[in-house]
């Protein structure tokens, strides 16, 4: 496990600087549809008994993606219960990286039996407005009268190679705080894993 981390580490750079475009903390997030790989379009308004979300950019073929696939799993099994669902979404370019074809994506949901939606967003134009820059990159939003306010940007924790004793697991942290009416202790943590490919020329 370890040297498969090493090996994602050495052919990206590791660490997301902070976010110069996209959405902060406090912002209210706009809403979205993305297929989804049954092929039906999900939006955040689908789930009216949300009391938030777990938007997490992810993809195939990142490792460090992949190392955490079984955690985003958990995440929506502990969560999606009690108003907080994992929204998955692959911002990478299939015609820059073809194993992030929706087929693909498709083929993975169902090898890892995700249970959370698993959305395409192929001109990166969800990808944008949130600023993400990794994969894995998780947004934690909270439903308000306003709006889904974003309350947390970064990593799942800092345990990316899962052999860190002091591991912090953040965004768990942050729904645990938000489930008693408290804002987050920590709101920004650096993302940890592969950069986004995007779509050339």
């Amino acid at each position: 496990m370890k040297n498969l981390f090493l090996i994602g580490f050495m052919l990206v750079s590791g660490f997301a600087i902070a976010q110069t475009e996209g959405y902060k903390v406090g912002d209210v997030v706009k809403d979205f549809a993305l297929k989804n790989v049954n092929s039906k379009n999900v939006s955040l308004a689908d789930y009216k008994d949300a009391k938030g979300y777990i938007v997490v950019f992810t993809c195939n073929t990142c490792p460090v993606a992949k190392g955490y696939q079984e955690r985003v799993s958990a995440l929506n099994s502990a969560y999606a219960s009690k108003g907080y669902p994992v929204i998955a979404i692959n911002p990478n370019d299939a015609g820059t990286v073809p194993d992030e074809s929706f087929e693909k994506m498709q083929a993975l949901a169902k090898e890892k039996n995700f249970s959370f939606p698993y959305l395409l967003d192929p001109n990166h134009i969800v990808t944008k407005q949130f600023g993400a820059l990794k994969t894995p990159h998780v947004f934690v939003l909270s439903k308000s009268e306003k709006g889904n306010v974003v309350e947390y940007i970064g990593a799942i924790d800092n345990d990316a190679e899962g052999e860190n004793p002091d591991k912090i697991n953040y965004v768990q942290n942050a729904i645990s705080d938000l489930s008693v009416g408290k804002k987050p202790a920590v709101t920004l943590t650096k993302a940890v894993g592969c950069s986004i490919k995007w779509k050339k020329g």
